[in-house]
């Protein structure tokens, strides 16, 4: 019966660069340019009037109205979430004592879009019920998007291929890696409206009701990973 030999581990990289095991060190890039994947709007929901109860009344009412219309879109709505919610008293300018004029409230919703095909079309609705004000949207990538994947490869691709040219020009070539630092990955976030690009309606949308749907033309998003890596090269040729 025989036994094979264990592969001795590979020597760790020595701390410090000495002539036997000189070292380059290099920095990685990448920069995707995608389509986005999202796109956030941002809902104020306002009602005003001199009696308290009346004013929350109507702020309920309006709140539940767009509540209602944006989850009449189904999946094509990923999340909603109620942002901030306010009633303040308003005094009145002149005389003595706390008086109040009028009170002002205010509810904060923000969406998430995931199907741009009904995006105008809810804006413009949204934007088209009682004292409601909309705003974005704002364009953006999934936090779990492939994306940012993609691009940290990439940076880490570029950082061994550099490498490797600079060890190439000293007749040697890459030994091991000693370091790898992830300077980011970040993206640029947009929003703008603009263009033609709604690729389409949901049926029994804003052509029932009168509506006019708003084109808005989805921004590319720009993805950046930067990588500082460190490796050892063989004795160079000089």
């Amino acid at each position: 019966m025989t036994h094979s030999a264990s592969v001795p581990p590979p020597a760790p990289a020595p701390l410090v660069a000495t002539p036997d095991a000189p070292r380059v060190s290099v920095r990685g890039s990448a920069r995707l340019e995608v389509d986005p994947e999202i796109a956030r709007i941002g809902v104020v929901v306002t009602a005003r009037g001199a009696d308290r109860a009346a004013a929350l009344t109507d702020l309920t009412r309006r709140n539940g109205a767009a509540l209602g219309l944006l989850s009449s879109y189904g999946g094509a709505i990923e999340d909603t979430a109620t942002g901030s919610f306010s009633i303040t008293p308003e005094l009145t300018r002149r005389g003595r004592g706390e008086h109040v004029r009028t009170y002002h409230g205010h509810v904060h919703i923000q969406a998430t879009v995931g199907d741009f095909t009904v995006l105008g079309e809810l804006t413009t609705r949204l934007a088209d019920l009682e004292l409601t004000r909309v705003d974005g949207p704002w364009w953006a990538l999934r936090p779990s998007s492939p994306v940012h994947r993609e691009a940290r490869r990439q940076a880490v691709r570029e950082a061994v291929t550099r490498a490797r040219e600079y060890a190439a020009a000293l007749g040697s070539d890459l030994a091991a890696l000693v370091e790898l630092a992830d300077i980011g990955v970040d993206s640029e976030p947009h929003a703008i409206y603009a263009g033609a690009a709604a690729r389409g309606a949901a049926p029994g949308g804003a052509a029932e009701s009168g509506v006019p749907s708003l084109d808005l033309e989805p921004r590319r998003q720009t993805v950046h990973a930067h990588i500082n890596a460190r490796f050892t090269i063989t004795p160079p040729v000089l």
